[in-house]
C-alpha cells in the first residue's frame, strides 16, 4: 500500500512538474507564447503558394524562352510567405490580440511594408498579364490601381479597422482579426502598385508624380501614428499588458505608434531613387537635345559650305 501510494505520489509530482515547465515555456515575462491553430490562415497561405506555382508552370509551359523567372523573385515570394506565416500562425498573433498593441502594429507594418512589396516583386509582368487581360478583370484592376483610388482604399481601410469599437470586436473574434490583417495586405498591394506594379501599363506616372504620391499617401497613417504617440490617452484599453514587462498601457500604445512611423521612413527611402532617376532622365533629355542641336548646326554649316562651293568666284 505504501509502495502504491509512493508511486502515485511520484507520478503526480512528475505530471505537475511537466505542466509547470510547459507553462513556464509558454509564459516569459508574462507573455503568452502558446501556439494556436488557424486553419483559415494556413489554408490561405497554401492556396497562395499553389496559385503562384501553377501560374508560373502554365505560363512557362506556353513559352518558356520568353518568360525567364529569376531566382531572386522566387526568394522574394518565399520570404513573403515565411513572414506571413510568422504573422498569422505563431504566438505573435496571440500576443497581438490579447496583451500588446505594439505587437499588433508590428504585424500590420510587416504585412504592409515588407510582405506586400515582396509579393509584387515576386510576380513578373508575364505572370499577371493573363489575369489582367481578362475582359471583366481589366477595367476593375485599372480602376483600383489608380493612385487616388489605391491610396484612399488603403488609408480608409486601415483607419476604419482601428476605430475602437470595430478593433475591439476584431480582437475578441480571431477570424475577424485575421480578416482585418488580410485587408491590410490586399489594400497595401494596391497601394504599392502605382510605384512598383509589375505591369507597366497600369502605372504610367512620371517620377515627380510618383514622389508626390509617395509623400502624400502616408500622411493619414502618419497622423494616426503621432496621435498614438503623443495623445497621452490610452485609445485601446483592451489589452492585458503583463506587469512583469514594466510598461504601462500607454507606453505600449506609444511603441505601436512609433512602429507605425516606419512606413513613412520607407516612403522617404523610396523617394530618393525616384528623385535621382528623375535627375538622370532630365540629364539624358538635355544630352539628346544638345546632340540634336549640334547635328542641326553641323547640317546648316555643311549646307552653307556646299552653297558657297557652287557660287561664282565673284559672288564669294
Amino acid at each position: 500500500m505504501v509502495c502504491m501510494l509512493s508511486r502515485s505520489a511520484l507520478y503526480c509530482i512528475a505530471v505537475n512538474t511537466m505542466r509547470y515547465f510547459v507553462w513556464r515555456a509558454r509564459m516569459w515575462n508574462g507573455l503568452n507564447f502558446s501556439w494556436h491553430g488557424s486553419p483559415i490562415a494556413l489554408i490561405g497561405l497554401i492556396i497562395l503558394c499553389l496559385l503562384y506555382g501553377s501560374g508560373i508552370w502554365q505560363a512557362r509551359k506556353r513559352n518558356a524562352q520568353d518568360m525567364p523567372l529569376k531566382k531572386r523573385r522566387i526568394a522574394a515570394f518565399s520570404a513573403a510567405i515565411i513572414l506571413m506565416a510568422v504573422v498569422f500562425l505563431t504566438p505573435i498573433d496571440t500576443i497581438a490580440r490579447t496583451q500588446l498593441f505594439s505587437m499588433h502594429m508590428a504585424q500590420a507594418v510587416t504585412l504592409t511594408t515588407v510582405c506586400a512589396p515582396l509579393l509584387l516583386f515576386a510576380c513578373p509582368a508575364w505572370l499577371l498579364k493573363p489575369l489582367l487581360d481578362q475582359r471583366f478583370v481589366r477595367p476593375i484592376a485599372r480602376a483600383l490601381t489608380q493612385p487616388v483610388a489605391a491610396s484612399l482604399l488603403f488609408n480608409l481601410s486601415f483607419l476604419t479597422w482601428h476605430a475602437p469599437v470595430l478593433f475591439h470586436f476584431a480582437l475578441v473574434h480571431g477570424t475577424v482579426y485575421h480578416l482585418e490583417l488580410l485587408t491590410f495586405l490586399l489594400t497595401s498591394l494596391l497601394n504599392w502598385w502605382p510605384l512598383i506594379g509589375p505591369v507597366r501599363e497600369f502605372h504610367k506616372m512620371t517620377y515627380p508624380m510618383q514622389m508626390l504620391y509617395a509623400f502624400l499617401d502616408g500622411q493619414p497613417v502618419d497622423i494616426f501614428a503621432f496621435l498614438l504617440v503623443f495623445s497621452g490617452v490610452v485609445i485601446y484599453p483592451y489589452y492585458a499588458v503583463p506587469p512583469a514587462l514594466g510598461i504601462s498601457a500607454f507606453a505600449d500604445q506609444a511603441v505601436g505608434g512609433a512602429l507605425l512611423l516606419i512606413p513613412g521612413l520607407v516612403d522617404l527611402v523610396v523617394m530618393s531613387p525616384l528623385f535621382f532617376r528623375w535627375l538622370g532622365q532630365i540629364e539624358e533629355r538635355a544630352k539628346i537635345e544638345d546632340q540634336r542641336r549640334q547635328e542641326l548646326a553641323e547640317q546648316e554649316e555643311e549646307e552653307e559650305t556646299t552653297g558657297n562651293y557652287f557660287l561664282p568666284q565673284a559672288d564669294r
